[in-house]
């Protein structure tokens, strides 16, 4: 997720973030580093850490693969592990060399941080600003084609493969990447993978509108990949649920074909995953704890949680046949860009409870 702290506060700060996290029963959060400046240098690293001691959840860092984001040159992996830093990513800037993205891998593996790719070809997207198919040209804009998402992932597994280093693919929007993660995963790859909630729920006929509250990127695809990803959820391609939380001002969100991509999801992320996917029946709730918990953590090299005696509580509490509406105006995040906005969600987190303290409750 991103908490926009430091630079971009006016969207999301660290401590609205975190209560955002603590209302959604969310007690750890993974920031990305396209901040302000970017996380790559141990002043900024620093700052973050003391700002999220004030949380009450646990913030964990993803510091950059390039120095200042910028594709030139590897940043100071080992640094990185001195001060607690668990994976690193040029999220929404992808590495455009692939011999820098190949020694990234390895770097990445030698210092036990987990590397995430956004797999994005930046040549092939062009001025896309949403998915590329019938929706975009009957509303006459330009298109980001899948091949773009397709062709990243191919190449950081192909990269880690002849490496043999892992890696794991943010955010899998289509159909294809998916297909090509399974197979990888069938010839011993070390690939993992997460998706978020509206790749699962939404098609890009939500953008039929002209609202850019439904612009993300990835963006929202067709039903085929909405089918694709779902059914790999349930069989176990995808290894983890994320929120790709990322809040933007009202005043930024106002043009449709302007406006930054992004979405919150802090609060809606667990509640949105137990409608569509557990009250359906497409998995279980002890899935979804792997899928949005255990496998998070266990990917970060973190200590598992456990619910006994003796423990620190670290738990959601939630009332899974609790029906709301989400209001966007009642939101916890700075910014009320939800994709969900309306929709009546059927379960909900009431306690939070973090290092063995209640930090969000309702009653009602």
């Amino acid at each position: 997720m991103h908490f926009r702290d430091p630079g971009f506060t006016h969207k999301e700060d660290i401590l609205t973030g975190a209560a955002a996290a603590a209302a959604g029963g969310v007690t750890g959060v993974l920031c990305m580093p396209n901040t302000n400046p970017p996380v790559d240098n141990e002043e900024t690293i620093n700052y973050i850490k003391d700002k999220a001691a004030q949380t009450g959840i646990d913030i964990y860092q993803t510091a950059c693969i390039t120095k200042g984001m910028a594709g030139g040159e590897l940043a100071d992996f080992e640094m990185y592990k001195r001060l607690g830093i668990v994976a690193v990513s040029d999220d929404g800037k992808p590495v455009k060399n692939a011999e820098l993205m190949r020694r990234g891998l390895i770097n990445a593996d030698k210092y036990g941080l987990l590397l995430t790719s956004h797999c994005e070809d930046m040549d092939i997207i062009g001025k896309g600003i949403m998915n590329k198919g019938a929706v975009s040209e009957k509303l006459g804009v330009p298109g980001m084609d899948r091949a773009s998402e397709d062709s990243i992932t191919v190449r950081e597994m192909a990269l880690a493969g002849a490496a043999g280093v892992p890696v794991h693919i943010a955010h899998v929007s289509t159909e294809g990447s998916i297909g090509f993660i399974r197979d990888a995963k069938k010839r011993g790859l070390k690939v993992t993978c997460e998706t978020a909630p509206h790749y699962f729920i939404f098609t890009d006929e939500k953008l039929l509108a002209r609202d850019a509250d439904f612009r993300m990127n990835p963006p929202l695809r067709e039903k085929r990949d909405v089918e694709a990803i779902t059914e790999a959820v349930i069989d176990g391609t995808i290894d983890c649920i994320v929120t790709d939380h990322a809040p933007h001002a009202a005043n930024e969100k106002a043009d449709f074909e302007k406006a930054p991509n992004g979405v919150v999801g802090l609060e809606t992320s667990f509640a949105a995953t137990v409608t569509y996917l557990y009250h359906t029946g497409k998995i279980t709730l002890e899935r979804i704890s792997e899928l949005m918990s255990e496998n998070p953590r266990k990917l970060l090299g973190l200590e598992p949680v456990y619910i006994r005696e003796g423990s620190t509580a670290d738990i959601c509490i939630a009332d899974l046949n609790r029906e709301w509406t989400v209001d966007p105006e009642k939101l916890h995040s700075k910014s009320h860009n939800t994709l969900f906005k309306g929709v009546t969600l059927k379960g909900k987190p009431v306690i939070t409870i973090s290092k063995g303290k209640i930090i969000y409750s309702e009653t009602k």
